[in-house]
């Protein structure tokens, strides 16, 4: 379907999900100026990899922009002139255990950067800001699947804290600014052009190379694993329907223009069912170490997605045994293991 912005300021393109989504926009016709200050939290050449894919589909309708938009200064400059009609701001220091070694990363990028990103929408009068909020906002919470409506007070890790401080950040812009603002609430992405930090790709690097596999709470741990295709069709659903500014309660319990929604793929998985469904992909069996629990992780995540379905006819469609071997797929081919 045509969208009602031609011009989309995506933040983090040429991370995991950010590139995705950008060739996703790109193919429906919209054009894309991404940002990204390409980091070297991972491999920087896998994020040059995911650009240069990119710019040879796209040409012209993608620019992009190496900057941090956490340099308020920088970010001015570099958008000066430049029109946009909606941002979807992906951009993030991420990862649960990288925030217990360096907690400034975290403030910098996700305190300071979303705060910029809040200020660029109201300066702009954007009609949509959509932004990237995480699961591990839940904490240690055992009601499963996590609905919006929970509790969310009570991080277990830095990283969490600042997602969860972003939304109450853009709640505060929604009141006062009226900026229609759209949060989500991902969970455990995986797929093609993935993350090495993620457990699938590290996993699948070890048992490749017959390497033991780590695994932590002796295996008892489960995650809503979602695909990143499922993934994007949602953020695209989301970003095409904007929160109203009609007084009524919100996903999330907002009554400003400001929703907030999980998505994941509505089904919690097992490890160690993950695991099999690697070795089965991989057509080897894997050696495992099994560890106690990782201080700053949670035992298990998994998606209520009524609000989101309901409202953007979200419905994920791609199970682990699925989605796992397209990964393996595309890993051999690019690591050439």
């Amino acid at each position: 379907m045509a969208s009602r912005y031609p011009k989309v300021l995506v933040t983090g393109a040429a991370g995991f999900i950010g590139a995705a989504l950008s060739d996703a926009l790109m193919a429906r016709g919209q054009s894309v100026i991404g940002i990204d200050n390409l980091n070297d939290y991972y491999a920087v050449q896998l994020k040059r990899d995911r650009l240069s894919q990119l710019a040879a589909r796209h040409g012209d309708r993608f620019t992009f922009l190496e900057l941090d938009f956490a340099d308020t200064a920088a970010l001015d400059r570099a958008l000066s002139g430049r029109e946009f009609d909606a941002i979807v701001h992906l951009g993030a220091q991420a990862g649960v255990r990288y925030s217990l070694q360096n907690p400034h990363a975290y403030v910098r990028s996700n305190l300071s950067g979303h705060v910029n990103m809040l200020e660029l929408g109201r300066a702009r009068q954007t009609p949509h800001l959509v932004y990237a909020s995480s699961s591990s906002v839940y904490g240690g919470n055992e009601k499963l699947p996590f609905a919006v409506e929970d509790r969310t007070d009570h991080p277990v890790s830095l990283y969490a804290a600042t997602k969860r401080a972003d939304e109450l950040m853009s709640e505060t812009y929604a009141h006062l600014f009226r900026l229609p603002q759209t949060g989500l609430r991902f969970f455990t992405v995986y797929g093609p052009w993935g993350r090495p930090d993620m457990a699938l790709w590290k996993f699948t690097e070890r048992l490749l190379a017959g390497r033991p596999i780590e695994v932590f709470n002796n295996g008892q741990m489960q995650r809503d694993f979602t695909y990143i295709d499922d993934i994007i069709a949602g953020v695209i659903a989301c970003l095409d329907r904007p929160p109203t500014d009609d007084g009524a309660a919100k996903p999330g319990g907002s009554t400003k223009p400001h929703a907030v929604y999980n998505i994941g793929n509505n089904r919690s998985e097992k490890l160690m069912r993950m695991i099999e469904v690697l070795e089965e992909a991989c057509g080897r069996k894997a050696e495992l170490s099994m560890l106690p629990m990782q201080p700053g992780d949670v035992p298990a995540t998994y998606a209520d997605i009524t609000a989101i379905a309901r409202d953007t006819g979200y419905a994920p469609t791609t199970p682990i045994e699925v989605g796992i071997p397209r990964f393996v797929e595309w890993y051999r081919s690019y690591t050439g293991q």
